[in-house]
């Protein structure tokens, strides 16, 4: 009878587990298909208009993806992506390929921010691991913020443009290491629905070192008056 029972479970397993990988296949086909590698870049392979999705899945969840692809201009109004009115079948395959995008690209061969000229430099380094693992996906170019989410303060996500006053380098990197969630406004409403995650799960210790040297330098020139 045990047996009966494991053999049952391995096949329902075994076949949760095809179905997985056939609308993984039909999402990717379906990426292809609608042109999204025309404005979005998965590894090297891609348009650079809009974010690279090479980590989307580490860094989103399925829920907001889920609703960012049933129409981006609700979510962000002033987006470039348009409502592409997806099937239902279509929007779920594509979030399965989407949330399975882990950043595994970028560790099959060099790292585009492991390239020779940028290894003495570190914020410039810093800045390729911001843009391309997609840090710049919520906290926008040069860390400017103004990006939206859900029930937190001012409803966007804020500029990190003065970190550099806030945090210690420890301090910072400790934090973009082990994620952070953000304080909900209303506490009987809705989570944030993007959250940081735990960069230390994916960058190195290295990686993460340039990181917050490049977001150190993000901080505007002192005025005449505040170097008084």
């Amino acid at each position: 009878m045990n047996t009966i029972k494991f053999i049952l479970i391995l096949f329902i397993f075994i076949s949760g587990c095809a179905r997985k990988s056939a609308q993984f296949s039909e999402g990717k086909a379906h990426f292809v298909g609608y042109g999204c590698n025309t404005c979005h870049r998965v590894g090297e392979v891609g348009g650079i208009l809009g974010p690279d999705l090479t980590t989307i899945g580490f860094r989103k969840k399925q829920d907001w993806l889920d609703l960012w692809l049933k129409n981006p201009p609700e979510w962000k109004k002033n987006t470039l992506m348009p409502n592409f009115y997806l099937k239902d079948h279509v929007r779920k395959a594509l979030v399965e390929y989407l949330s399975n995008l882990k950043g595994e690209e970028f560790r099959k061969d060099t790292a585009p921010w492991d390239r020779p000229e940028l290894m003495q430099n570190p914020i410039k380094r810093g800045e390729v691991i911001f843009n391309r693992v997609g840090c710049v996906g919520c906290h926008a170019k040069e860390g400017k913020g103004r990006y939206p989410n859900n029930n937190v303060s001012g409803g966007e996500i804020p500029s990190l443009t003065l970190v550099a006053d806030g945090f210690s380098k420890e301090e910072l990197k400790d934090r973009i290491k082990k994620g952070s969630k953000p304080l909900s406004q209303n506490p009987h409403a809705p989570d944030p629905m993007i959250e940081m995650p735990a960069w230390g799960d994916y960058l190195k210790e290295d990686e993460l070192d340039a990181l917050v040297e490049y977001l150190y330098s993000l901080r505007p020139a002192l005025s005449a008056e505040e170097a008084w």
